[in-house]
């Protein structure tokens, strides 16, 4: 006589290995990938961990009513997209960036840390300086105020292309931005401490705040030096020079003629402002050497360029 078989041992035993694994114990579930579109994309934000530029430590802080002026780099890598670099704010993060000579003001998504010097308040992309009309200018006065953009404008900024150009800012409160920018210290030189991050203008400030223009005191004149010091002599200048080196842009002339004094140049305005340059020499070669030493005394945005 036959013996019957159990049949439902083997199905049972299969679920039971199912169930199991072959290594020790059910494997964790992945995680959801973070998306890369939409307003998630926006989330969760970054600040990251204090981290020093030479003297300086900077520790990354969600300010909500950040709004300070100082000088704008740019990257030297030809991204097309309108992005920026700040050493402080959260990552990512909306800015509106206003170039204090014309009042043009253009939209950015902070993404990355930087400008890794301590002269520098913001490093913008090669697409933000081409729209903000600054590409090749080297650092240019500008003022930096966070913001919370719809988000219709996040989206198209994820998608690296332009927002909207805002309403320019009327030249009354350039003025007053600019004369809180001439407060700080110049550039500095290498081994000293350079300027530090300017507080929120609305601590100080509630009416820029506000948007109320105050009225624009006259400057006094400096009492007259009765003994100047002597000037240096300036450097020699090629009969028939091909190349200059660009150290720097300024917003006043009289900040300009003073760098100017200290490391040999001179000074031209082909535009809005006063640029120091070094030259003009007959080969790159010559003009490297001048290069080097622009950024040996603190000008890193110095480059080389074709006379005017």
């Amino acid at each position: 006589m036959r013996s019957s078989v159990n049949r439902a041992l083997p199905l049972a035993a299969l679920i039971l290995l199912s169930g199991c694994g072959f290594g020790g114990g059910n494997r964790p579930a992945a995680a959801p990938p973070l998306p890369t579109s939409g307003p998630g994309a926006d989330y969760p934000i970054v600040l990251g961990e204090p981290f020093t530029i030479g003297s300086t430590t900077y520790e990354p802080v969600d300010t909500l009513n950040y709004d300070a002026v100082g000088y704008a780099s740019q990257a030297n890598v030809a991204e097309t997209s309108i992005t920026a670099a700040h050493k402080t704010l959260p990552l990512p993060s909306y800015v509106e960036v206003t170039e204090l000579e014309n009042g043009r003001t253009i939209l950015l998504r902070v993404e990355r840390r930087g400008p890794m010097v301590t002269n520098r308040l913001i490093e913008l992309s090669a697409g933000a300086a081409m729209q903000l009309g600054i590409a090749g200018a080297g650092a240019v006065p500008v003022r930096v105020r966070r913001v919370n953009p719809p988000e219709q404008e996040r989206a198209v900024l994820r998608q690296g292309e332009q927002a909207a150009l805002r309403m320019d800012t009327p030249k009354p409160l350039l003025e007053v931005l600019k004369r809180k920018l001439d407060q700080q210290e110049p550039l500095a030189a290498p081994g000293s401490v350079a300027n530090p991050p300017v507080p929120p203008m609305t601590a100080q400030d509630p009416d820029i705040a506000a948007g109320v223009v105050p009225p624009v005191e006259p400057v006094p004149e400096p009492a007259p030096v009765l003994e100047p010091s002597p000037k240096p002599e300036p450097a020699p200048v090629a009969a028939k020079g091909e190349y200059v080196v660009q150290a720097a842009a300024f917003s006043t002339k009289a900040r300009a003629d003073q760098a100017a004094r200290e490391i040999g140049g001179y000074v031209t305005k082909p535009g809005n402002y006063w640029y120091l340059r070094l030259g003009p020499f007959a080969t790159q070669e010559e003009a490297q050497g001048a290069l080097e030493k622009a950024k040996g005394r603190g000008y890193s945005d110095a480059r080389i360029q074709r006379a005017d």
